[in-house]
């Protein structure tokens, strides 16, 4: 029997990379005209949240979310989840409709074809380099003036399967304090159970959602930055814990 399931494995991660590229190469004229420019890219965003849907679907993956508030879509927020699958970004692309850019490691550019696209439309941070992480406040402070919400996996990385949420780093919740935006918390229930970053593991079932009350930053300084990240934290580990019984 478990042979079959190695055999399964291994074809699960390749039908997924299949679903992942199919689009892109489908779409890629329309795909490079929509990131010529930065205003262009709510029309970009909407195409990334159709390839979202496609990839989840195709992978068998049924997602319920569970709202305890909704954002404006006028405004622009802080989007915060815990990281444990590659299934991340398509999640969160399919549980948020306001257009948003994502902060993430500079890595994930290499990925043939999604990280063509990746490269040109999120902020990429080199967390080793110090210029690097001041560089990503000036471009999101750009993005922000546009209208753009923003999207940070606040972990800083993938933890080990073993740790159910590692601490998160400032710098999300910094960001949100400066720009006096609200934090919308998001739990991912099921992400590393249906597709974690160990290659033999993974089948298709549920995803559940949860996007929990909003933390406002209204009137708070630098110095709260500490506490309003333990808040989340706290938020989300709880909510895990509840999927977990």
């Amino acid at each position: 029997m478990k042979p079959f399931k190695y055999i399964f494995w291994i074809l699960y991660r390749i039908w997924f990379y299949v679903l992942v590229a199919l689009p892109i190469l489908l779409l890629f004229p329309i795909l490079v005209i929509s990131i010529l420019k930065e205003s262009w890219y709510p029309f970009f965003f909407k195409l990334a949240r159709l390839w979202a849907r496609f990839i989840l679907f195709g992978m068998g993956f049924k997602v319920k979310i569970e709202r305890e508030q909704t954002p404006d879509i006028n405004k622009s927020y802080m989007f915060i989840a815990n990281h444990t699958s590659m299934a991340d970004i398509m999640l969160m692309l399919v549980t948020v409709k306001n257009p948003f850019v994502f902060v993430g490691k500079k890595e994930l550019a290499k990925i043939p074809l999604f990280g063509f696209f990746y490269k040109r439309t999120s902020i990429l941070v080199d967390r080793s380099s110090a210029k690097s992480r001041q560089a990503v406040f000036l471009r999101a402070q750009r993005r922000l003036k546009q209208g753009m919400s923003i999207c940070i996996f606040p972990e800083g990385g993938v933890p080990d399967e073993a740790i159910a949420l590692d601490e998160f780093k400032d710098g999300a919740f910094r960001m949100a304090i400066n720009h006096q935006i609200s934090i919308v918390p998001i739990t991912f229930g099921d992400n590393k159970k249906r597709f974690s970053y160990t290659f033999f593991s993974g089948s298709p079932g549920k995803m559940r959602v949860k996007v929990h009350k909003f933390i406002s930053t209204e009137g708070l300084q630098i110095d709260d930055t500490k506490r309003i990240n333990q808040e989340a934290r706290l938020l989300l580990l709880n909510q895990l814990n509840v999927y977990n019984k």
